[in-house]
């Protein structure tokens, strides 16, 4: 299983909002920081101010900050809010002639559980708590 780049993305911004909360961060801020596409952090952003995580603001002096406190965003639920809670793999598709005796998918299915069962155990302030990490986050070319 892998995670999509919009959930690395979504994690990113994150982290680099919660590590710089003194101030508002920009789009382009962020995306020259990790070297990647404004575009996709556009779609990012909008879907983490829609889910409340993230207030954004327009304007010569706008950008984004945090909307709530990094205790309170569950990794569990972000993840599962960013790549949905599909199943892993979609026995209707083809479809497998095993399909009625195969327990691949019931398998799977706990797998999954369980997978979004660890990462609810955690929240963005448990993955800040890394001085190295948060000395690599804090912008040193600020606007």
């Amino acid at each position: 299983m892998q995670l999509s780049r919009f959930t690395d993305y979504s994690l990113r911004v994150l982290f680099y909002v919660a590590t710089n909360r003194e101030r508002l961060a920009t789009l382009g801020e962020i995306a020259g920081f990790y070297g990647i596409s404004l575009e996709h952090l556009r779609k990012v952003v909008h879907a983490l101010g829609k889910s409340g995580h993230l207030e954004t603001f327009r304007g010569k002096k706008g950008g984004i900050r945090l909307a709530i406190a990094p205790s309170s965003i569950n990794l569990g639920a972000l993840i599962k809010q960013t790549e949905g809670e599909y199943p892993l793999i979609d026995c209707s598709i083809g479809p497998c002639c095993l399909v009625t005796s195969c327990s691949l998918q019931t398998v799977l299915a706990e797998a999954q559980r369980a997978f979004f069962s660890c990462l609810s155990g955690y929240t963005l302030d448990d993955l800040l708590d890394n001085p190295v990490m948060q000395q690599q986050l804090i912008a040193t070319d600020e606007p």
